[in-house]
C-alpha cells in the first residue's frame, strides 16, 4: 500500500490494537512486553470499546478474544490506570490536531478509524 504511506485510510486499519498497544509498551517499559503480545491486548481493548461504542457484538469481541488466547497471546492488558493510559495515548502518531484516532470494528472485518470517541467510554474501559 505504498499509496497511502501517511496511514489515512486502508493502511492505517491495520493499525487496530497498536494505539492502546504502544501505550502498554510505554507503561511498563519497553521490552517487557514484545509488541505483538502489546497489540493483542490492545486489540481486545478496542474491540472492548468497539461494543461501547462502534456497534461490534460482544460474542465477537469474545470471538476475537478467544481466537488470540488459542494464538498463545495476552488478552488481559496490565493496569496501567486510565489517566496513565491516556497520557500515553495522546502521544500517539495517530493524534490529529489534538484529537485521538481509534482504529475500531463495526463488525469483524469491518473497521473504522473515529476521532469522536466519548471520552467517558474511553475512561471507563481503561478504568475497568
Amino acid at each position: 500500500m505504498a499509496a497511502d504511506e501517511r496511514e489515512t485510510s486502508q493502511r492505517a486499519v491495520l493499525n487496530f490494537g497498536h494505539t492502546f498497544g504502544h501505550a502498554i509498551e510505554a507503561g511498563t517499559g519497553y521490552g517487557t512486553w514484545l509488541h505483538g503480545e502489546a497489540v493483542a491486548a490492545g486489540m481486545v481493548l478496542a474491540a472492548r470499546l468497539s461494543v461501547r461504542v462502534s456497534g461490534l457484538a460482544a460474542d465477537e469481541c469474545d470471538r476475537l478474544r478467544a481466537l488470540l488466547e488459542r494464538a498463545g497471546l495476552p488478552t488481559q492488558a496490565p493496569p496501567l490506570g486510565a489517566k496513565r493510559y491516556l497520557e500515553l495515548m495522546a502521544r500517539d502518531k495517530k493524534v490529529e490536531r489534538g484529537t485521538l484516532r481509534l482504529v475500531l470494528l463495526q463488525a469483524l472485518g469491518r473497521a473504522v478509524i473515529r476521532g469522536d470517541i466519548p471520552p467517558k467510554a474511553l475512561h471507563d474501559l481503561l478504568a475497568a
